[in-house]
């Protein structure tokens, strides 16, 4: 809606991760830095851990479409609460394969792909983000998979992507042939005062923005306080900012403004009375966790594909839904100014 009263040519603070937006932090380029180094190298695992929201997922995407795809067969995985034989499964259907028959004809199958692959001059790589959801025996399975060997070289090449959490489990007593693989390993932090405000910049900048609206010293001070530089909480407070300049008509925002929106969040989220609150039984641990964490809820998915195609036709539903809506406003004020404009008109007549 407010990108129509900004002219903004797009939606600027999304929460969907969208490599069009990246931003390269100090601390997003030294993870880039080590995801291209781990592709040069093109065996062994790279992990990179970060807080919910650091932006963890856009770097995959970010790489994703960098990569060349005349020489990496790529594979994303998201869902990640599934036990080792699932685990095998997802990876066999990431890269497209059919899952038919039980884990001896995918581990063969899965070998004769990756192959072939080989062959072709080309190199395989899976991706696996929510990494910190992965049970030891899942991580184990996955490091088998890096057993398959050419004559010369791996044929598999994974990156590992999750919140904090993950390294305990990678440096757990039954983690060391894993750690042994590891040839790079990065922690996302949160984003400096400074670089909260290009960021913002930044992505505004990116849908057109030419300095309407504007923002103060201290509103921009806020605005990094209360998201503790987390993209996602930046992008989450920033929507809803514009959101209320859209509907009071606001061109210039400063530190009352911006408490004013985190105030109305905090009532929202506030947390229910006892007496109103589903019994913990009533809702499924996963949900409860991720409702709690600020994670995503997602439905099992196989490729990353399909993911990215569900995901751009919900955004283009709601694109249409708002400009719908903003039409609707737009007529609603023309009405309303030109029976305000006819009132005195009527009265001279009169008089």
């Amino acid at each position: 809606m407010y990108e129509s009263y900004y002219e903004f040519s797009d939606k600027p603070f999304r929460l969907r991760p969208d490599p069009h937006f990246f931003f390269a932090s100090k601390g997003h380029k030294r993870a880039m830095a080590y995801l291209e180094y781990g592709l040069s190298q093109g065996e062994g695992f790279i992990v990179i851990t970060g807080e919910i929201g650091a932006g963890k997922t856009t770097l995959v995407r970010n790489l994703f479409s960098r990569l060349p795809k005349d020489q990496i067969v790529a594979a994303h995985i998201v869902n990640t609460h599934l036990d080792a034989d699932d685990t095998l499964r997802m990876v066999v259907s990431s890269f497209g394969l059919p899952l038919e028959g039980g884990k001896a004809d995918l581990l063969n199958r899965l070998e004769q792909f990756l192959r072939f692959v080989d062959q072709q001059g080309k190199r395989a790589l899976l991706v696996v983000d929510e990494a910190q959801n992965l049970h030891p025996r899942t991580v184990e399975e996955l490091r088998m998979l890096s057993n398959f060997q050419s004559d010369d070289r791996p044929l598999l090449q994974t990156f590992l992507l999750g919140q904090p959490e993950f390294r305990t489990t990678l440096h757990s007593a039954g983690m060391q042939q894993l750690r042994q693989r590891v040839i790079a390993t990065y922690h996302l932090g949160p984003m400096e005062a400074g670089e909260t405000r290009a960021y913002i910049e930044h992505r505004l900048a990116t849908v057109g923005w030419n300095g309407d609206p504007s923002f103060t010293d201290a509103a921009l001070a806020l605005i990094h306080d209360y998201s503790g530089g987390i993209p996602r909480k930046v992008n989450t407070l920033m929507d809803r900012v514009l959101l209320m300049g859209y509907l009071e008509e606001l061109h210039a925002f400063d530190e009352e403004h911006i408490a004013t929106v985190i105030r109305d969040i905090d009532d929202e989220f506030r947390a229910p009375d006892d007496a109103n609150r589903a019994p913990d039984d009533q809702v499924p641990a996963a949900a409860r966790e991720a409702v709690l964490r600020g994670g995503e809820l997602r439905v099992a998915e196989s490729r990353s594909g399909e993911r990215r195609a569900g995901a751009e036709v919900m955004d283009e539903r709601l694109v249409r839904l708002e400009k719908s809506l903003v039409s609707v406003l737009s007529i609603l004020k023309k009405i309303v100014g030109d029976q305000h404009g006819a009132a005195p008109h009527a009265a001279g007549e009169e008089r």
